[in-house]
């Protein structure tokens, strides 16, 4: 069980989350929804520890998050992976050492950079790229790589982790859809036979549908939504997305916009 008790982070005098409470059941897959600067990247980065919250407390199976330190603190992110909008590989490296650097909390960073990794975590990457269906792009260096494939690979990566949970930072919002649709049906596979706990922030309300078992919708750094897709009302959607309407303007199988629906934009009152 992931628990999110009260957590707060402030830049300044900003809020960018406003004591956020949540749990997550080990093996769930939450998509979390919401508009440009609601704060969903946030809360990832302090689940991973990334980013320190200024208040709260964040705990794994009773395990304190926000309170480690030194290597707990670099065991914990080895066991909470993180897949990002823009990949993070190593251009210049081939597929498999990017892939076989999933395993730089085994071996620290030198050993890895020069590649001294065991035969058995070489046929576990093959594997983990197998999955993917990429074991073909092995050899190939990762900037040869469209944005789809490099996103795979850095599925791949994270498996070798051998994580808990598996943060995916909008890792769909660079793709087209059909490597889009890819990359969820590898997340959703992870965490259907893995039994991994996914917790995925994307843009596009009908893709948190479609993939994800809960959906929380996050504005101005508050949860205003925490449910199944199928909760999710109209109303709500348009409180998530700053959007207003009368209803009509609701189309659940639109995909003009980042929340796949047709909504109006707020206007602003006359001063």
């Amino acid at each position: 069980m992931l628990e999110i008790k009260a957590v707060r982070k402030t830049f300044g005098k900003v809020d960018a989350l406003k004591s956020v409470s949540l749990d997550i059941p080990e093996g769930q897959m939450v998509g979390v929804i919401g508009r440009s600067g609601a704060g969903k990247s946030t809360l990832l980065r302090m689940i991973n520890r990334l980013a320190e919250p200024t208040s709260g407390q964040i705990s794994w199976n009773g395990e304190p998050v926000s309170q480690l330190r030194g290597r707990d603190l670099l065991r914990w992110r080895a066991r909470c992976a993180m897949i990002f909008q823009q990949f993070n590989l190593v251009p210049r490296l081939d597929v498999i050492t990017n892939v076989l650097l999933g395993r730089v909390s085994q071996h620290g960073t030198l050993p890895s950079l020069i590649k001294r990794f065991t035969e058995a975590e070489r046929a576990m990457a093959v594997l983990a790229l197998e999955r993917l269906d990429c074991a073909q792009l092995a050899m190939q260096r990762a900037e040869t790589l469209s944005g789809g494939q490099q996103q795979r690979v850095a599925i791949a990566r994270a498996l070798m982790q051998e994580p808990d949970v598996v943060l995916a930072d909008e890792p769909i919002a660079s793709l087209d859809p059909r490597s889009a649709i890819q990359v969820m049906q590898a997340l959703r596979a992870i965490n259907r036979e893995d039994g991994i706990t996914v917790i995925c922030n994307l843009h596009t309300l009908d893709t948190a549908r479609q993939y994800c078992d809960r959906i929380v919708g996050i504005a101005a750094g508050a949860v205003l939504f925490d449910g199944l897709p199928s909760e999710l009302s109209p109303e709500m959607v348009r409180r998530i997305y700053g959007v207003e309407g009368d209803g009509a303007g609701f189309d659940e199988s639109a995909t003009s916009t980042s929340a796949g629906l047709v909504l109006q934009p707020v206007q602003q009152a006359a001063a």
